[in-house]
């Protein structure tokens, strides 16, 4: 079958579709029907099920005989440290894990935030509260204070998972002093902490409340897995929200399990046993569906890296990586690559290793410029799919489904919509736009199982956030088009279309552009507030290594590149050189508060910033334009 007839069927039945995809999941006891549609425009899915997260990403394995194979490859440049963990001794280091949770009181529906490093602990802790069938928020580790107070507020956990440290090329980040801060400024105080002590930073731990996670295990009953219903949150993943305060995302857990397992073949080509990398964290979305679940529900091998894509200890670590482990399938954001092919132009350190093994890589998490693809793919010599998704999702929206048809690439799309979603482009006004006209991206209701029912705590919040804007539909919050052949083309989030002169363009577009130039290596654009023609756009491009040309020379030929490639139109006059950009630690550039930095207006420095230090740097730049007065 290939991907036309896939999608056809879905549309025609798209819930003996999920029924049938709900096969591969092992339930205590199954589902009547897939969707429950009494209260739309609020859907859930399997939700007279009842089943166990855990047990499906870990005890069935062992149960099936698989107890040998190996679930977790633990690799840290940064420690010199491999390890690789059995699913039968993961399911006994879990179990114990979850027996001293339930011996202090944790149970079903109760909260527990997990603030851990890139350790295999961290996948234990989320695996643990699964069993018991608590709610987890996984927090990233290193977070400030302020925000993880903030998330203790709303989630009132009982308890809080932590690390003693978390570990950066040349410097230790120390989470207990966070933590305890943290938990000083909530209203809410958590029942007890439990503390992973890492041998490069021992924590202080306060009688009766902080716990040794070794410790605290000696001598409890190891817990088996409590079954839930369909519709019972596995975790919140907490994502920020424009007015400042965070979004707890909701995953519900029987759809989290279909669809997380059905992408593992369908979208990602791995069979059961293939080593599968997802170069993220645990504290973002990719984390939570391709580092811990996605890979094991579907039994896999999955790899927990602690390291940076360059340094630690050089620009080839993702080539070692992919050799050593025997890696399938490879997934890492296109700012990963960016890195990566600054510090290593010609790839030198790609000819060190042998990526035989590989069979795709996979980019998401941001809009992969077509020149990282092109560079990727030439390098590597193998498929480099784009696909898009958000937290809110969890998993692909439109992508490339190898495992069913490798469809033809078309560099800077992310190619088609996947079964469960209905795609459509809207105006202001909620009309469906023609075939390569930019408009706002939204899906049809209901949105498919796995996908966010609602926010925890928040039910207006989810409908004004989501669903009010288009009646019907999810709003994405991203702008694009569909192109005649039905590829989909995420050009901005809406926020980044810019109006100039009444012409409605993406910044995107003009990214890809600059991107082009031979000798930028990262850049962004954004649209400023400008008297005559509304708003005007400015790029900001970090150069390659190696590019000792005056700077005034290359920014003059990026500016004529866009007049060229884009026309008058875009009004493109201001460009300026930068080191670096402002980005969240998952590598997302912060385009927003750019805008505000050169309009001169108020903004909250954001608490995913990676280094704070770079938006004087950026103000500096504006000034010397004479911008962010």
């Amino acid at each position: 079958m290939g991907y036309k007839e896939l999608y056809d069927g879905w549309k025609q039945d798209p819930e003996g579709f999920w029924m049938q995809a709900a096969e591969a999941i092992d339930w205590v006891e199954k589902p009547s029907k897939a969707l429950f549609d009494d209260n739309a425009p609020l859907y859930e899915w399997f939700k007279d099920a009842q089943v166990n997260t855990c047990y499906n990403a870990v005890d069935r394995h062992v149960e099936a005989g698989n107890g040998a194979r190996t679930a977790i490859i633990y690799d840290s440049p940064i420690t010199d440290t491999k390890h690789r963990i059995s699913y039968a001794e993961l399911q006994t280091r879990v179990a114990s894990l979850a027996g001293a949770l339930r011996a202090k009181g944790v149970e079903k529906g109760d909260r527990v935030i997990i603030y851990m490093p890139m350790v295999p602990e961290a996948l234990e802790a989320m695996l643990a509260c699964s069993r018991l069938g608590a709610i987890h928020s996984v927090v990233f580790g290193g977070f400030a204070a302020h925000e993880l107070a903030v998330r203790i507020d709303d989630a009132t956990p009982k308890a809080i998972i932590a690390a003693s440290c978390g570990l950066e090329p040349g410097r230790v980040v120390h989470y207990k002093p966070l933590l305890d801060g943290a938990i000083e400024q909530a209203a809410h105080k958590p029942d007890f902490t439990v503390i992973l002590q890492r041998e490069q930073e021992v924590a202080a731990l306060i009688p009766d409340r902080d716990f040794d996670w070794h410790g605290f295990q000696a001598g409890v009953e190891p817990a088996e897995c409590v079954p839930v219903t369909g519709d019972h949150p596995a975790y919140i993943l907490y994502t920020s929200g424009t007015t400042g305060a965070p979004k707890g995302v909701v995953r519900p857990t029987a759809g989290h399990l279909v669809a997380l397992n059905w992408t593992m073949k369908n979208i990602y080509n791995v069979d059961p046993g293939d080593v599968f990398w997802a170069a993220s964290d645990v504290g973002w979305v990719v984390g939570h569906s391709y580092i811990c679940y996605g890979p094991l529900i579907h039994g896999n091998t999955t790899i927990v890296f602690e390291g940076k894509p360059i340094g630690t200890p050089d620009a080839g670590t993702f080539w070692r990586v992919i050799e050593e482990h025997k890696v399938k399938t490879f997934f890492t954001a296109p700012t990963a690559f960016r890195a990566v092919k600054r510090e290593d132009p010609k790839g030198e350190y790609l000819k060190k290793y042998d990526l035989s093994g590989l069979n795709a890589i996979y980019l998401a998490g941001e809009r992969a410029d077509p020149d990282t693809i092109e560079w990727t793919q030439a390098l590597t010599g193998k498929p480099v799919y784009d696909h898009w998704w958000q937290t809110e999702t969890g998993y692909t929206i439109a992508g490339n489904p190898a495992g069913i048809e490798a469809l033809p690439v078309k560099i800077g799309s992310p190619t088609v919509p996947m079964p469960g979603y209905d795609i459509h482009i809207l105006d202001e006004a909620g009309h469906e736009l023609p075939a390569g006209e930019l408009g706002a991206i939204a899906v049809r209701l209901p949105l498919p199982p796995g996908t966010l029912p609602t926010l925890w705590n928040a039910e207006d919040r989810f409908r004004k956030s989501y669903l009010n804007t288009f009646p019907g539909y999810y709003e994405t919050g991203d702008a694009g088009m569909i192109d005649a052949d039905g590829y989909v083309w995420i050009m901005a989030r809406t926020d980044d279309v810019i109006n100039v002169a009444g012409h409605r363009l993406s910044t995107g577009g003009m990214e890809e552009v600059l991107a082009s130039h031979p000798d930028v290596a990262e850049c962004a654009v954004i649209g400023v507030s400008d008297a005559l023609k509304g708003q005007a756009p400015v790029g900001f491009v970090c150069l390659n290594k190696g590019v000792d040309r005056p700077e005034a020379e290359v920014v003059k030929e990026i500016v004529k590149r866009v007049r060229d490639q884009i026309g008058p139109v875009a009004a493109f006059k201001l460009a300026v050189v930068v080191d670096r950009l402002p980005k969240t630690r998952s590598g997302k550039i912060l385009r927003g508060i750019m805008v505000k930095i050169a309009d001169g207006a108020e903004y909250k420095m954001p608490a995913t910033i990676d280094d704070p230090a770079i938006l004087d740097e950026i103000k500096v730049a504006l000034q010397s334009i004479g911008l962010a007065k």
